[in-house]
């Protein structure tokens, strides 16, 4: 197996520094060399960020202006300025943000898989491919050694969503957008899917252990691990930042097309790249990849849409 690309040599997630190590607060303006930061302090720079602009950020949160992103770095380095202006340009117009607690990407992904089924041409073809593709997860979850007692309810949390599309419960409602965003504000049905991801992306790595095994490192002091336990501690818990090798595993797992954005500020032209996850035999080709953003340590969802087209 071969990733998207190279884990990165530095960084909060490969660094021989601890993760809770003290250092000092970042300041960054116009005069800031971004290029020079370490991956670690553009994590901090990043999480002071979210921390000053959104103290009281929902698990996810209702579309808005990608305006409202760029205006929390206007007053700092311009490479971030000009890599959002350079997102706009492209088309990403919106941003949804995830709460920043080491589930976002779990959680954002979620969220934009359902929206896609939602807004797919063809809902029932959508919805029955999905349903399919999530059915498979059981035995897959099974055979990694998870008893169903342990995932059955959170198995069900997420079915139950993507089945509302098409075809409620007797007396139930059809999902929407504003029901599938309040759903997702909701930390029982919330969490319950990223639980439940957590555990796929788990059993994919479990059940292909030569594949990720040469992937498989301590985020924090860089030294490798074994299958087991790296999936325990950076898989299965909740509360840990997904890296390259769970990303991977989740969208071969439900077989997801994923597009994400790196906004590290690190671009001289403003140019934002973007790294593709596919797994060869999506059957959801029809709708578009789920498009995220990442930032040193968060990922939010990007949409072309503005919140008065939903």
């Amino acid at each position: 197996m071969q990733l998207p690309f190279e884990p990165p040599a530095s960084g909060p997630g490969t660094s021989s520094e601890p993760a809770n190590a003290s250092r000092p607060p970042i300041v960054v303006n116009e005069n800031t060399d971004i290029s020079q930061l370490s991956q670690a302090q553009l994590y901090d720079l990043n999480q002071n960020l979210l921390d000053d602009a959104v103290p009281d950020q929902p698990l996810i949160g209702p579309l808005t202006s990608m305006s409202t992103l760029r205006a929390e770095y206007k007053e700092g380095s311009r490479s971030f300025v000009d890599q959002i202006d350079y997102l706009i340009s492209q088309g990403y117009v919106s941003i949804r943000r995830a709460r920043g607690d080491g589930d976002c990407f779990y959680r954002s992904l979620a969220f934009g898989f359902i929206e896609n089924l939602l807004n797919s041409p063809q809902t029932d073809v959508a919805v029955a491919i999905a349903t399919s593709l999530l059915e498979s997860t059981v035995p897959m979850l099974e055979e990694a050694g998870f008893q169903e007692l342990v995932f059955e309810d959170f198995y069900e949390v997420l079915l139950s969503l993507i089945q509302q599309i098409d075809t409620p419960e007797p007396g139930g409602t059809t999902l929407t957008s504003e029901i599938l965003l309040e759903a997702f504000q909701s930390p029982e049905v919330s969490n319950s899917v990223v639980v439940y991801l957590r555990l796929v992306a788990s059993a994919q790595i479990r059940n292909n252990p030569k594949e990720y095994a040469p992937f498989l490192f301590h985020p924090e002091i860089g030294e490798p691990m074994d299958t087991r336990e790296f999936c325990e501690h950076f898989v299965e818990a909740v509360g840990k930042e997904a890296d390259h090798v769970q990303m991977t595993a989740l969208t071969r797992a439900l077989k997801m097309s994923v597009n994400v954005a790196y906004l590290d500020g690190r671009s001289h032209t403003g140019k934002v790249d973007f790294v593709e996850f596919r797994d060869p035999d999506s059957q959801l080709e029809n709708n578009p990849p789920i498009t995220l953003l990442y930032r040193p340590g968060h990922y939010d969802i990007l949409d072309e849409r503005t919140a008065e087209a939903l």
